[in-house]
């Protein structure tokens, strides 16, 4: 089906409720033959147009691969992509929701850290002392190497957090964390905070497009209603 419009949305969390409020702001009423659990849906009176609900993550991928013409997404899962990815695909309109920064944060006890010049401090007196690098967890790696390197940080090793993040400074699993945060609450709520120039990258939810596809017919005229 050459002239099919497949439009990634969110398939759960708060991103998703609030993609949904721009459908039904528009009057396009999405339709799923088994209501939320569905995976796959179509509009209503919109034959050429298919529905996706998959994992924010996925469609960025999906989107560099042409498999998804249009996708809602957060920023920060864009930037964190391959480069070669983030080439393939267009930012269309950044939105009014999805909040959160990127955010370098440590465990409150490390009262003599402030700032990332004072990690750095710390990471070279745990490789000499310890032996060891300073462990960081995050979901996002390529950001994080990115900023801490671009800081002078050097002496550190990611760990891949696959679930609260946030966790991991107190099972003994990482030294300090990455992680997306909107108001600091959960962080704070941890018994971590963030440091004081540990702003890694600022997010928000995105329409985006894949450049592979932009030539099929109505794509323009629906992204021009889903942006306005």
């Amino acid at each position: 089906m050459k002239n099919i419009i497949n439009i990634g949305i969110p398939s759960k969390g708060r991103l998703r409720k609030d993609v949904l409020k721009i459908f039904s702001k528009r009057k396009l009423k999405l339709i799923s033959e088994r209501g939320e659990r569905d995976l796959i849906g179509s509009i209503q009176k919109k034959t050429n147009i298919k529905i996706l609900y998959l994992h924010a993550r996925e469609i960025i991928e999906r989107l560099g691969d042409g498999s998804l013409d249009v996708g809602f997404s957060g920023f920060d899962l864009f930037k964190e992509s391959e480069i070669n990815i983030q080439n393939k695909i267009s930012v269309v309109k950044k939105l009014n929701f999805g909040n959160a920064n990127l955010v370098v944060a440590i465990p409150d006890p490390w009262i003599d850290v402030q700032t990332i010049a004072d990690l750095e401090e710390i990471a070279f007196e745990f490789r000499d002392k310890k032996k060891k690098r300073l462990r960081v967890a995050t979901k996002y790696p390529n950001l994080t190497s990115e900023f801490l390197f671009s800081k002078g940080v050097t002496q550190f090793r990611l760990v891949d957090s696959l679930g609260a993040t946030e966790a991991y400074p107190f099972t003994g699993s990482s030294e300090l964390i990455t992680d997306i945060s909107s108001s600091g609450e959960t962080l704070r709520a941890n018994n971590l905070r963030i440091l004081k120039d540990g702003k890694i990258l600022k997010s928000q939810a995105c329409i985006f497009t894949s450049k592979k596809n932009n030539k099929k017919k109505g794509l323009k005229n629906l992204i021009r209603l889903l942006s306005k």
